[in-house]
């Protein structure tokens, strides 16, 4: 039986949750996710698991935070004024906001706090910090 190994293409069905259980993201009732394994486009975790997954094996995995979004980083949340948001955009916590960093790359960040003079935005991806737990099943090799 054939086996994913680094350079395969794969499609995995997957359905992720957190340690109390909370489902985060799913491909179910969607086309599976396609990715080559050894290219770096999925968190290592994820593509560890995978690597060494038969075809139409199904098998689910606990990632530290370490293998997955990495630590929170508390240096990531600052505190800018409110005055560098344009004025037409409506705050609500927990938006999501793009900046545009020196280099030309895109930054995300999410509106953790705000008032009339000041927003704290949160750099860090939603779940840094956290352990995720994935249920998955592989069901292509390309």
């Amino acid at each position: 039986m054939s086996e994913a190994k680094s350079g395969d293409t794969v499609k995995v069905h997957y359905t992720g949750t957190l340690s109390d259980g909370t489902e985060f993201d799913s491909s179910r009732g969607q086309e599976p996710l396609e990715f080559t394994l050894g290219q770096g486009q999925m968190i290592s975790g994820f593509e560890d698991a995978v690597l060494g997954m038969a075809l139409g094996e199904n098998k689910t995995v606990t990632l530290a935070s370490e293998e997955a979004y990495g630590e929170r980083n508390e240096a990531m949340v600052q505190e800018v004024p409110r005055s560098a948001i344009p004025p037409e955009i409506e705050l609500t916590e927990g938006m999501l906001l793009q900046a545009q960093g020196p280099d030309g790359e895109t930054l995300r960040f999410t509106v953790a706090d705000f008032n009339e003079e000041a927003v704290t935005v949160d750099g860090n991806h939603p779940l840094a910090g956290r352990d995720l737990t994935f249920q998955l099943e592989l069901v292509q090799i390309a």
